[in-house]
């Protein structure tokens, strides 16, 4: 390719799972890539939104010494480009003059060569970028070896700033999209419908290339694509997985157009959804340095999920079960307990609470005379389960897995220090109708990249029976709760859609019932601040994106 008048551009994407902070093992990534590229005659290496510190950073940016470190490393990766190998364009944070930005840089013969700042912070839901970073200033598309390159950061092509078309104005011939964007069922399909209003609107090709991992509570599902300018989806990568491609461009008449490049199919519902639990759990645990996690395995429908998404992320030598029996354990849940283990290959433990549970009872039986057996009781059992998970965790250094689900933890059907004990959930947000829907997907699909078997893994029979804590004997969760189709139904208005009450109930639903789940919802609210951290999958997960007070008097009446 010319300086002057280049004919073909070609343009490596790597689609890569960073770790926030590690700013050497992140620069190790990128240089990893950048020799891929080379051997494969690249031009130039995109790389995705923040790479070199990770993404979302958060306050991790207010320390100087981070922001110096992360500069290091890309005038490191900078002077390596004197090779006469590929540019590369790659995400950072930067101290400036007017304050700390969310930068690009584009570097090549040995130097940066261009920088632009990210002008539109989002600040909603997940983000809270503009409580950290400083507004950019606009600016035009860079030269890069012949080609004028037009990179719009990441939420600057999901609103209406015209930067895209700005950039076109001044002359860019093609937009470089770095991304950190987030999963959520169906955010592929807007991701494109965004992606095509900028090529519309601004007559441009377009490369979005988004990061890959877990972080904390968000899945970064990878999943980059690339638009032509006539609207054709000129390459899609994998979701879910590392990629790397290198897409041949040529100037054609109207301008610069991607040749045909790989299709890869992509996950829809349960597959994405299982898919998303699984790489945010795998993540959070490995870089987080866990050797090995523990669960209680009741036998009841989200322990036997969570310890299938366990051994699939990790391995079934990593992955620990533990049984708890007191008296109301069933029959039912000792063999299916045993033959979910069973069937995952993993360790299966029984340890029996009853001495200890008697014991509380006991130590407590002067102060609790002349009062009603009921819940208090009842938690003590969850309690004394919480405190025997917590003590292998600090004897054997494993990871304790919570497996509360969203319908629970929406109105409050979860023992704090109890069944809330642990340091991750992968199913924190999925209702309890959607964890069926994952448990019967899971028997009939070994997901790719899965360490677990094939086949049957969860029981049978802990799909079809009804669902109960057994803290008392014959109880079921329907003794309290709406069935869970209704109560999941009336969960999602409130919480993904907030509608009013008036308007839920004109779906068909019991006005007392709405009411009521409206009640325990904010009711709950303290408990959740005090929930382990999970994958998110819907738009509004507790926690990042619905933020509600504890002390909250309003009830929509």
């Amino acid at each position: 390719m010319t300086q002057t008048d280049p004919k073909t551009l070609r343009i490596a994407v790597a689609q890569l799972n960073p770790t926030v902070g590690d700013v050497a093992g992140n620069l190790a990534l990128a240089r990893e890539a950048r020799r891929d590229a080379a051997r494969e005659g690249a031009d130039l290496l995109m790389l995705t939104e923040l790479f070199i510190s990770g993404y979302p950073p958060e306050d991790l940016v207010l320390k100087p010494s981070f922001l110096k470190a992360c500069l290091k490393a890309v005038e490191t990766l900078a002077a390596e480009t004197a090779d006469g190998g590929p540019g590369v364009l790659i995400g950072f944070p930067r101290q400036g003059e007017a304050g700390r930005h969310n930068s690009v840089a584009l570097l090549d013969a040995g130097k940066i060569i261009a920088i632009r700042d990210k002008i539109d912070l989002p600040n909603y839901g997940e983000f809270d970028e503009k409580r950290v970073f400083t507004e950019g200033s606009i600016s035009g598309p860079y030269n890069f070896r012949g080609v004028r390159i037009g990179v719009p950061i990441c939420e600057e092509i999901w609103n209406d700033m015209g930067v895209c078309e700005t950039l076109a104005e001044s002359g860019a011939e093609i937009l470089l999209v770095p991304n950190g964007s987030p999963y959520y069922r169906g955010k592929l399909d807007v991701r494109y419908q965004v992606a095509l209003r900028q090529v519309i609107e601004s007559g441009l090709p377009l490369i979005f290339a988004n990061q890959l991992g877990g972080q904390d509570e968000l899945v970064f599902d990878g999943a980059s694509f690339a638009f032509n300018a006539d609207k054709s989806l000129a390459f899609q990568l994998s979701q879910f997985e590392t990629a790397f491609v290198v897409t041949d461009w040529r100037r054609e008449e109207g301008g610069w157009r991607c040749q045909p490049g790989p299709m890869v199919r992509i996950p829809e519902k349960e597959e994405a959804d299982y898919h998303a639990c699984l790489l945010g759990f795998r993540d959070y645990v490995n870089k987080n340095g866990f050797k090995s996690v523990v669960l209680g395995l009741s036998g009841g429908i989200d322990s036997a999920v969570c310890a299938a998404i366990a051994v699939d992320a990790l391995g079934e030598e990593r992955v620990r079960t533990i049984m708890l029996p007191y008296r109301y354990t069933s029959e039912d849940s000792f063999k299916d307990a045993a033959d979910c283990a069973r069937a995952l290959g993993c360790r299966y433990d029984i340890v029996p609470i009853s001495e200890p549970v008697e014991g509380f009872l006991a130590s407590l039986s002067d102060m609790f005379e002349g009062t009603d057996q009921g819940i208090t009781e009842e938690n003590l059992q969850s309690r004394t389960r919480g405190t025997i998970l917590m003590a292998i965790s600090n004897k054997f250094g494993s990871m304790v897995v919570t497996t509360g689900n969203k319908s629970e933890m929406s109105v409050g059907y979860a023992t704090l220090y109890g069944d809330m004990n642990g340091g991750f959930n992968p199913i924190k947000d999925l209702y309890k109708m959607q964890v069926y829907a994952l448990a019967e997907w899971r028997n009939e699909h070994l997901p790719a990249g899965a360490l677990g078997p094939s086949g049957e893994v969860i029981p049978k029979n802990i799909i079809s029976k009804a669902p109960s804590a057994e803290l008392r004997p014959d109880q079921k969760d329907q003794d309290s709760l709406p069935p869970y189709p209704v109560l999941d139904d009336i969960l999602e208005c409130l919480v993904e859609m907030e509608m009013g009450t008036e308007d839920i109930v004109a779906r068909g639903h019991d006005v007392a019932t709405v009411h009521r789940i409206e009640h325990l919802l904010y009711l709950a609210e303290y408990k959740r601040r005090q929930s382990a951290p999970g994958v998110k999958i819907t738009k509004k997960n507790f926690g990042r994106d619905r933020r509600y007070p504890i002390t909250n008097r309003f009830r929509d009446r």
